[in-house]
């Protein structure tokens, strides 16, 4: 691991949005503009922190072995006996990939294609032709690098950089309040991949407020009134609050009413929405959850895998899909102006409305992160945020 650095931002323009809420101001352009800065948070925000990877047991699935990239970071999956493991994607030899971003296998070995070293799926070397007549050679300390991996609500999270809190201390709060969603237990009924031409952090900022709502969903406030719902301040490197349904509606759809089944023992009247901070957005209702899983691809580039969870997996989820199809749209225009907005030389960071007290605590735990990650993640996970 490299010695730690600050951001490739001027400490002057972070600073006001570290300001007490009320007071401060949004983040610099360049936070969302600079191809530096995209670079310093693939390396300290997404490997150098819990990064969602995705569902294990689509990733497991019909192979032991699975390549993916973690932030910048290479890594190698592997599944044995119902447990995932992860390692850094580099063989102990010369450096060489053991599989190509993406690739799976499934053997009993990972097997660098360049030399032949082979390592079992528990990381240990098994294999390393012609190193017979080396001196000192000594198999046992030349496996596979592993970094930590947890599965949690169904979830892969790796920590592929510079340690994270431990997992507990990052979900915090979030696991208890997650909990009667059964999130583990549910069904993927349907899921779109949207391209959206705005930076990650716009993405996140824009789903932790309905200040935009009567603007711009008008059918979502049919069903849940925009200035409903509260904030939490919790401890866990999270963001988030609630939303209350109309008194018609049973969940968020067009109508307000559910063609599926209700999740056993989950709110009725409410909808949650979470930022699992760095890639992770989960909107959880009485009968479906929906979760935005962020890819950054350039600083104004960012991929969105979305995803809609049933209980039942005979469901038909058109009800659900086609209304947040409508609003994730909605919401990715907004998102795309206000990048071309971050990218005008008048741009000045603006403060923030009473209403978006959880956007202030995701920009200021980000700013926060910019000048010491490490610090400002202990923090998030020790205490709840202000």
């Amino acid at each position: 691991m490299t010695d730690f650095q600050a951001a490739p931002l001027d400490p002057a323009g972070i600073e006001p949005a570290l300001r007490p809420f009320g007071s401060s101001r949004t983040l610099p352009a360049a936070a969302y503009t600079d191809a530096a800065v995209l670079a310093w948070e693939r390396r300290h925000l997404f490997a150098g922190a819990w990064t969602c990877l995705g569902r294990l047991d689509e990733l497991s699935e019909g192979c032991t072995q699975r390549a993916v990239t973690a932030g910048d970071v290479g890594v190698l999956l592997t599944f044995a006996g119902g447990q995932a493991r992860a390692f850094a994607n580099v063989c102990r030899h010369r450096g060489h990939e053991l599989l190509a971003d993406g690739e799976t296998a499934q053997r009993p070995s990972a097997v660098c294609p360049y030399h032949g070293w082979a390592y079992r799926l528990d990381g240990a070397l098994a294999t390393a032709p012609h190193m017979t007549g080396v001196t000192d050679f000594d198999p046992d300390a030349l496996g596979l690098v592993e970094l930590p991996a947890v599965t949690w609500q169904g979830w892969l999270l790796v920590n592929a950089g510079a340690p994270a809190p431990a997992f507990d201390a990052y979900a915090g709060a979030l696991d208890g309040l997650l909990r009667p969603y059964r999130m583990d237990s549910l069904h993927l009924g349907a899921r779109h991949a949207y391209r959206v031409e705005a930076n990650w952090k716009a993405v996140v900022e824009n789903y932790q407020e309905c200040y935009h709502c009567p603007l711009i969903h008008p059918e979502l406030c049919r069903v849940s009134p925009p200035t409903s719902g509260d904030n939490w301040s919790l401890p866990g490197a999270w963001v988030g609050g609630t939303m209350d349904l109309r008194e018609h509606a049973e969940t968020m759809s067009f109508d307000g009413r559910s063609a599926g089944t209700f999740i056993d023992g989950a709110p009725r009247r409410t909808i949650l929405y979470v930022a699992l901070f760095p890639n992770l957005l989960i909107s959880a209702h009485p009968d479906y959850v929906m979760t935005h899983r962020l890819t950054p691809v350039a600083p104004g580039l960012t991929d969105i895998e979305c995803s809609w969870y049933f209980p039942d997996p005979a469901v038909d989820p058109t009800y659900a899909v086609e209304f947040w199809d409508l609003t994730n749209r909605q919401d990715w225009a907004a998102c795309e102006s206000v990048q071309r907005g971050l990218s005008s030389p008048h741009y000045v960071p603006g403060p923030l409305a009473d209403n978006e007290d959880a956007v202030y605590q995701w920009i200021a735990l980000v700013a926060a992160a910019y000048l010491d990650p490490a610090g400002a993640l202990a923090e998030h996970c020790s205490a709840p945020t202000t």
